[in-house]
């Protein structure tokens, strides 16, 4: 089969490998039929992460399911379903309490396992991480593109604001207009926030931004965007989206917090080791957040898409096939793209 393979920083390239296998009763085979490029990708296509030369990419896929383990009760040969960025066993004390991304036996897709940016998987832990796509919409092309970014960035952006506390009448703040912060935005609305300030600088993605619900946009950087803030807030937003990972973009979003208010961070971080601790401190800001449980967020998440009461679908703006992965990566790093959907 076909899959992608990580080489070097810029250097992705589209491989045979070996196809799949059964390798334990609980795994599932799965013929992939719809994936991502993310931003958290970048991090290593840009060289900012040492991966080693060989590394499978991808971590958000859909498929079919072709085969079972004799253990797997869930799932059978036909059924599509979603996976989450992450694999969980569904059995452990953190996978118990929602928190399938600390599961003492689960990992993420990609790197030394099977890559979702493949035309096929080794689904690890089939019955605990795997989520079924309702028959009725399993042919709806349109449907499924918008489940799609639930494997991890609507379910990223949601995270981001449950954790910084987005509820009915608040005032929120997202750093960042990148698909993780686009979802932010509709995952605030989805919650009943009043307002949400989005901080970004990219005219086609603020447009999204407004269309999932941004009532204000801030252009500016820095101490200049911080005081944007405070002034349009009279005082800071109570629920702040951190969204990037760096220290520039968490030094933003503790300074455009209100007192007593949250910062849920969910950008990967790089570079954001120093964190401002006395303003946190002297204000009672709490921080909140880390990477997101995306498997206890999507059927939730799912239900509302199917609903037709959410559509994360737009941040999905290039779509390639498995040949096009390279030039995918190409897209997103050069910011023609916000987010590349593969259709392999």
């Amino acid at each position: 089969m076909k899959a992608s393979v990580y080489y070097a920083a810029g250097d992705v390239r589209v491989e045979t490998v070996l196809d799949p296998q059964i390798q334990a009763p609980t795994d599932a085979i799965a013929r992939i039929t719809h994936a991502c490029i993310c931003g958290s990708d970048l991090w290593f296509y840009q060289g900012y992460d040492q991966w080693q030369p060989g590394s499978r990419t991808g971590h958000e896929w859909m498929g079919i399911v072709e085969e079972v383990g004799s253990e797997v009760r869930n799932f059978k040969k036909g059924d599509r379903v979603l996976a989450p960025f992450a694999f969980s066993d569904g059995q452990c004390e953190f996978c118990g309490k929602g928190l399938q991304t600390s599961c003492l036996q689960g990992g993420f897709w990609g790197g030394a396992n099977d890559g979702g940016q493949a035309e096929a998987i080794r689904a690890t832990f089939a019955d605990g991480t795997l989520v079924k796509v309702p028959p009725q919409v399993e042919n709806d092309e349109a449907m499924l593109t918008k489940i799609l970014p639930l494997t991890d960035v609507m379910a990223t952006g949601h995270h981001a604001a449950v954790s910084a506390g987005a509820k009915p009448g608040s005032i929120v703040a997202v750093v960042g207009d990148g698909a993780v912060g686009l979802c932010g935005v509709l995952a605030a609305k989805r919650l009943g926030a009043d307002r949400i300030i989005i901080l970004g600088r990219h005219e086609k993605r603020l447009a999204i931004a407004r269309q999932f619900g941004a009532t204000d946009v801030v252009t500016s950087r820095g101490q200049d965007a911080i005081d944007a803030v405070q002034e349009l807030t009279k005082g800071g937003a109570e629920a702040v989206l951190e969204c990037v990972g760096t220290e520039a973009a968490m030094d933003t979003a503790i300074g455009i917090a209100r007192p007593g208010g949250a910062v849920g961070y969910v950008g990967v971080p790089h570079g954001s080791g120093k964190i401002n601790l006395l303003r946190t401190f002297l204000s009672n800001i709490a921080l909140k957040g880390g990477v997101a449980p995306a498997r206890a967020y999507i059927p939730e998440l799912l239900s509302d898409v199917l609903a037709e009461k959410i559509d994360p679908s737009p941040v999905l703006d290039l779509t390639v096939d498995m040949e096009g992965v390279p030039s995918g990566y190409k897209a997103m790093s050069d910011r023609e793209a916000i987010k590349v959907m593969v259709k392999p």
